[in-house]
């Protein structure tokens, strides 16, 4: 595989992954912001315990796939990304 494929491919998996870590994020600021509104709202202390408990679940295994997921990225990157180029590189030449 030449360098500039495989500048390209590393170029994907850099975005992808900025943006699935992005949305990590932002999944826990918009966690942490409906969880800090509702508790002000919630008086029963056994509510207030499965709201956080069940939230920090959420982002925990939220945060845990999108580490997976670039995990399996970066191990088949050539491959993933690879199949994109080529796809992308014949829808190109096909518009031409």
């Amino acid at each position: 595989m030449n360098n500039k494929i495989k500048n390209r491919i590393q170029n994907m998996y850099l975005r992808d992954c900025i943006m699935a870590w992005a949305d990590v994020l932002l999944i826990w600021l918009a966690v942490g912001f409906v969880l800090i509104s509702i508790l002000s709202i919630l008086e029963d202390p056994v509510i207030r315990w499965v709201m956080i408990i069940s939230s920090a679940l959420l982002v925990f295994f939220n945060t845990a796939s999108v580490g997976a997921m670039t995990k399996h990225y970066a191990e088949d990157k050539e491959f993933i990304y690879g199949l994109d180029i080529k796809h992308l590189d014949e829808n190109r030449a096909a518009k031409r």
